[in-house]
């Protein structure tokens, strides 16, 4: 089975997601899935991609495969980094901060986002959580005035491919109440700025060869024309 969902926000505007054909555009790709090879996840992300690429012939792929080269954990320091004034950092805050300026600088120069990621455990792999803990930071990609919070990644749409193992995840399935990674990742992105989140699943990948070849051609499809 193949499912689609769009979350956009009221009062965004589309126009800020159109194409920029006279100018150079980025396209920030973050692969979760621990299979390098044979991956579903990456599949649809690959056939997004081809589309985009159509779409922006001379824009730019910056790459980020978390199988092939693992984001760190976060540590104590990274913590005490995040939550140290620029004037107070100090050699080795800074240093255990560098990879998350680089990450949020990556995130933040994009024009468009796409993670591909599978279910793991009904939730999104600890490759994608590393990733999501070192972006995730006040006064860079979020603030917090005391009451509440504002988003400070905006401008730009992030497209996000699922692989479920076994089928019944979509709204009304079986196992719908069990689908962490839908709701996780479009309350996060939604939390980030993001005003457009478009997910795109494949279910059942375990399943029937020829059932699955059938919901994978909709869902390449699909996705395909996402890539704008």
């Amino acid at each position: 089975m193949c499912m689609f969902i769009k979350f956009q926000k009221e009062n965004s505007r589309d126009e800020s997601f159109t194409t920029k054909d006279d100018l150079m555009t980025t396209l920030l790709r973050i692969d979760a899935s621990a299979r390098v090879e044979d991956s579903y996840s990456r599949q649809l992300g690959d056939c997004f991609e081809a589309s985009w690429r159509t779409r922006h012939p001379s824009g730019a792929i910056v790459r980020r495969d978390l199988a092939r080269a693992p984001v760190p954990q976060i540590t104590s320091e990274t913590i005490a980094g995040f939550y140290t004034p620029a004037e107070a950092m100090t050699d080795a805050l800074r240093d255990a901060t560098s990879l998350s300026d680089a990450l949020i600088g990556e995130l933040q120069a994009a024009d468009a986002l796409l993670v591909t990621t599978p279910m793991y455990n009904f939730g999104i792999p600890a490759a994608l959580k590393a990733w999501v803990d070192q972006v995730v930071r006040i006064g860079r990609t979020f603030s917090y005035d005391g009451t509440s919070f504002t988003g400070l990644v905006t401008g730009k749409p992030v497209t996000i491919a699922i692989a479920y193992g076994a089928g019944g995840y979509g709204e009304g399935g079986p196992l719908a109440a069990l689908d962490l990674v839908r709701p996780y990742l479009a309350t996060l992105f939604g939390f980030l700025g993001f005003t457009e989140i478009r997910l795109m699943g494949v279910e059942a990948t375990t399943g029937d060869p020829q059932a699955l070849e059938t919901a994978l051609d909709a869902a390449r499809t699909a996705i395909a024309a996402l890539a704008v």
